[in-house]
């Protein structure tokens, strides 16, 4: 979607919008507006549109009225993109090429007003490449969006806003891609493709280079599968010259059919979205680059495909991950925790970062205990996980932070290897980041975000469709710009 700023009214717009605070219509509205609007029982809620038709400028014009809700709200900014949001969902597919977004008396701040163009911009994305037969009420219209009569400082905003918006869509791209589209090698070509340019450094290990460093946890989850495992770090050095980086590290399995503890068929389709934490990660790597963060940040991404085949690893299989220590796999399905471990290892030891935040769809059981409203957060430091829960609220990529201790931890204690890689039925996603804290070296401040729950949704959310949202991107964005950045 082309987004564009202007100070006048293009005469080839037929659709006009504007976001109205709630109770407030905006000053010199026509009385057919206004007697429609309240018939329709419209007061400026959040999200809620109201559409009629005036005539301006000697042309008869569709006039769209997003609500944004209380203008004092603590969520003014979320409110905003919200409405933002709603204006696209409501006209995507409208027929409309173009839309006019007025705020030109609107007293918006520069923020407040890049915040509704970033809901258009976010609802906007889809992906209809494999839809071959779409009729025309299908098929997306609205290409530009005019932005009219923004305050000063808009242009400054938005730059910020759309390296943003282009790593919440490459998260969503990459999740939503089909897995034989996606897969380990594949992903790591089109970061090339998508990084070529931006100053960011990539580094790939393939799987000789993983096996001579002993990557044996990583590797036992792929050798079920034809395609090539492999790691991607992506470096952007925008600080100070020699300072740790911030790292963070996502799980990507690419597809996830469980390998010899074989999921239901059922559903099974849904884990091409198993990778949605090393996707979060290239996307929120994609968005510090393009913004040119002040500060030092690696994304790591371990890429594997968990398949079931002669060669697969089995149930009480015994491996040894590059740290030395032994895992008893007793359940092949419990996979990513053994990607995540080896690279948050080999992270450790090659970038020696300050601190490491960990994404990963990791346990079913997180969706158990949070639903689909946060992601569970663990964490070995207060203060990076109070900065986290600061980032995720702000940013909307909301985290609730849950338990880990030494009486978690025995419970992934095997009797013929150092710890199995699922403890008991109860507390699972505790166990297994207790599992992933074993391999942080002492000292180092860690946090483990398990969003199986977030980064997929079976209906539309707020600046989002039906399918991938996004999510973890924002928060990584976030963290930088409130933590780390000077």
């Amino acid at each position: 979607m082309q987004i564009h700023f202007t100070q006048d009214l293009p005469t080839e717009a037929r659709l006009l919008a504007q976001v109205v605070d709630q109770g407030k219509l905006p000053d010199g509205m026509e009385a057919t507006i206004r007697d429609g609007a309240d018939a329709a029982r419209f007061k400026g809620q959040v999200g809620r549109v109201f559409e009629s038709f005036v005539e301006r400028g000697g042309k008869t014009r569709r006039l769209a009225l997003a609500g944004v809700g209380e203008p004092e709200s603590e969520k003014r900014i979320a409110n905003l993109e919200k409405a933002g949001a709603a204006l696209t969902a409501k006209f995507l597919r409208s027929g409309e090429k173009e839309m006019a977004l007025d705020v030109s008396g609107s007293n918006l701040s520069a923020e407040e007003a890049a915040a509704v163009v970033m809901g258009i911009r976010l609802r906007a994305w889809h992906l209809d490449n494999y839809r071959t037969k779409l009729k025309d009420d299908q098929r997306v219209t609205l290409e530009t969006v005019h932005v009219v009569g923004a305050p000063e400082g808009i242009e400054d905003a938005w730059q910020r806003s759309e390296a943003v918006a282009e790593g919440v869509e490459f998260t969503r791209e990459l999740v939503t891609e089909p897995a034989n589209i996606i897969y380990p090698e594949s992903f790591v070509a089109r970061c090339k493709e998508r990084f070529a340019g931006t100053g960011a450094e990539l580094v790939v290990l393939d799987e000789a280079q993983m096996e001579e460093l002993g990557m044996g946890a990583l590797l036992g989850v792929g050798q079920g599968s034809e395609r090539d495992s492999y790691i991607l770090a992506i470096r952007w050095n925008g600080g100070e010259e020699g300072e740790q980086p911030v790292a963070f590290v996502g799980k990507g399995v690419t597809f996830d059919t469980g390998g010899i503890s074989l999921k239901p068929g059922p559903g099974m389709g849904d884990m091409k979205w198993d990778m949605g934490g090393a996707g979060a990660v290239a996307g929120a790597m994609l968005a510090l680059t393009k913004r040119k963060a002040k500060a030092n940040v690696v994304g790591v991404v371990g890429l594997v495909e968990n398949m079931p085949d002669g060669n697969a690893q089995r149930p009480g299989d015994v491996v040894t991950s590059m740290s030395g220590q032994t895992i008893e796999v007793l359940n092949t399905d419990a996979e990513g925790r053994l990607v995540l471990c080896d690279a948050l290892h080999w992270t450790q030891k090659k970038f020696n970062p300050r601190l490491i935040v960990d994404f990963a769809t990791l346990t079913g059981a997180i969706i158990i205990s949070l639903g689909r409203e946060h992601g569970g957060l663990f964490a070995n430091n207060d203060e990076l996980a109070t900065d986290i829960l600061a980032a995720g609220k702000r940013s909307g990529d909301e985290m609730w932070r849950l338990p880990i201790g030494p009486a978690y931890d025995k419970l992934i204690n095997s009797p013929i290897a150092d710890m199995k890689n699922v403890g008991p039925r109860d507390a699972g996603s505790i166990t297994a980041a207790q599992f992933l804290a074993r391999f942080i070296e002492d000292g180092t401040p860690w946090a483990h975000c398990d969003i199986a729950g977030m980064v997929w949704d079976e209906k539309p959310g707020a600046t989002w469709d039906k399918g991938a949202t996004g999510f973890g991107v924002r928060l990584m964005d976030q963290y930088i710009a409130d933590f780390a950045e000077k």
